[in-house]
């Protein structure tokens, strides 16, 4: 009987909603009748958004402005009205009296519905609650809403439906646009710090015959015109390297990347991702560079060094710990892999630990999975790890004086990767043996190993200089610095699986 009554229920709410939807194209199909098509009205000069007459509302008071927006709610009483516009930045209410606008005016107005687009033209005054408002003199219908927006009070928690209508997810959740604000906000703070550094912006191809420079697997497609499989790219790495050979001395570029790889809380196959090379340095230049962009950054769009993050506070303000992959491991394990002679005693080790390896797999893998498995949770305030393996860094110089290890880093941050950095591989020999590993690997089942990239070596063989480079992964950082827990909150549209 329960599940009949609520079927029942069910069926009667849909029937309302359809009856709502139909008449909202009757208001609007009586519009286009009388000659007031909103759909006509190509353009609404707007003088001021609502925080501005807010915030200045002694300069405004008594004087006339003219705001565009939503009218996300409606009060009708008699005579007089007031309905809430909500703008990009917030919203202000209006009061709409029939004396103010004209009978016909106020007559249409009281038939708008919540979600319609309309323009106020009116004074700027505070009623006798002391609510900045706009008395409106001319109110003008600019779009028909014909969709019903979800219930104020509600609002729209659905995730699904959130993340599939983003666009209803704005309108609805203030904290949602304002984390696209600051996104914006912290991509133009990155390129003013960079420009400030003397770097250049710059562009390279996104169709790419051979994807290199990650370990990830590329999507694949095909290009007509040249009868020719390409792959969509995984870094940006190695055409910003040939700028570097080029005589490009700092350069970067902030693009959307590919990688055909699942979906979880930090992962979407297209997101996007910085890099930026700097000849005549290292990866010790890199850092100082990341530490002090990261502060500047936080400042400047967070107000603060001091970001709160979950349950933590990230301290974006003092020095950044550095600690060797090595040490790190040590620190939280207890063995010091400098003290493991050789691949099978990592095995061995791996095997007591409960660590799972693949045969490939030589030392140097299997201190990264030890690092993977026991040090990465525990990274909470921004570390540096240096020093990795030579085995996992294809494209990194080696240490001279540990050349099993090579000068790269990564910066965790709430034990995650923030940022990955070199000092660049700029030895086409030793280039061409490295990429011939990956080849090998490859063929032994590692999807994700990089293949042998011919013009890269040539560039290479002409000469590159001592060279830094660094990959930010941008959406991480705007999760930290908005308090973001998934990496769907800060793509506009992230990827879904297709509903049918």
């Amino acid at each position: 009987m329960a599940d009949l009554q609520n079927g029942q229920n069910g069926n009667t709410q849909e029937q309302d909603i359809n009856r709502l939807l139909m008449i909202r194209r009757e208001k609007l199909a009586a519009l286009q009748e009388a000659g007031k098509d909103p759909f006509l009205i190509t353009k609404y000069d707007v003088t001021h958004h609502s925080t501005q007459i807010k915030e200045h509302f002694e300069e405004l008071s008594g004087k006339t402005v003219r705001i565009a927006g939503r009218m996300m709610s409606k009060r009708i009483m008699g005579k007089a009205s007031f309905c809430n516009v909500q703008d990009l930045p917030g919203n202000i209410q209006c009061y709409v009296a029939r004396d103010s606008v004209g009978e016909e005016a106020y007559a249409d107005f009281k038939k708008y519905d919540v979600g319609d687009i309309v323009g106020v033209e009116g004074e700027v005054f505070r009623t006798k609650t002391g609510e900045t408002s706009v008395h409106a003199s001319v109110i003008t219908l600019l779009s028909k809403s014909l969709q019903i927006l979800p219930e104020k009070f509600h609002g729209l928690t659905n995730t699904d439906i959130r993340y599939r209508q983003r666009y209803t997810d704005l309108i609805m959740n203030a904290e949602v646009k304002e984390t696209f604000i600051k996104r914006s906000q912290i991509i133009s703070a990155i390129r003013r710090y960079l420009e400030g550094e003397g770097f250049l912006e710059v562009e390279t191809p996104m169709l790419v015959s051979n994807a290199g420079g990650a370990a990830a697997r590329p999507f694949e497609t095909h290009f007509n015109a040249l009868d020719e499989d390409v792959k969509l790219r995984i870094s940006l790495e190695l055409y910003l390297k040939r700028l570097i050979v080029g005589g490009m001395e700092r350069v970067y570029e902030i693009g959307r990347v590919f990688r055909n790889e699942g979906l979880d809380t930090r992962h979407n196959p297209e997101f996007t991702l910085m890099e930026l090379y700097q000849a005549y340095t290292d990866y010790h230049g890199m850092m100082d560079l990341t530490e002090n962009m990261f502060r500047q950054v936080a400042q400047e769009v967070c107000g603060t060094t001091l970001i709160p993050y979950a349950e933590e506070m990230i301290d974006l303000g003092k020095p950044f710990e550095r600690l060797t992959m090595v040490e790190a491991v040590k620190k939280y394990t207890g063995i010091d892999f400098d003290e493991v002679p050789d691949t099978e005693a990592a095995k061995k080790l791996a095997d007591a630990k409960g660590v799972a390896y693949e045969k490939r797999h030589s030392k140097g893998d299997i201190l990264n999975l030890f690092f993977e498995e026991f040090v990465e949770e525990h990274l909470i305030q921004p570390v540096f790890i240096m020093d990795h393996p030579v085995e996992i860094s294809p494209l990194t110089k080696r240490k001279p004086d540990k050349p099993d290890y090579v000068e790269r880093f990564e910066l965790f941050i709430y034990g995650r990767e923030m940022c990955n950095a070199y000092s660049e591989l700029n030895d086409p020999i030793d280039q061409r043996h490295r990429f011939e590993e990956q080849e090998k690997q490859f063929a032994l089942g590692d999807e994700e190993a990089n293949h042998t990239d011919e013009d890269f070596l040539n560039a290479l063989e002409i000469g590159m200089p001592p060279t830094g480079g660094i990959g930010y992964g941008i959406d991480r950082l705007v999760m930290l610095l908005t308090n973001s827990q998934a990496i769907r909150d800060v793509l506009l549209f992230p990827t879904m699986r297709t509903v049918e």
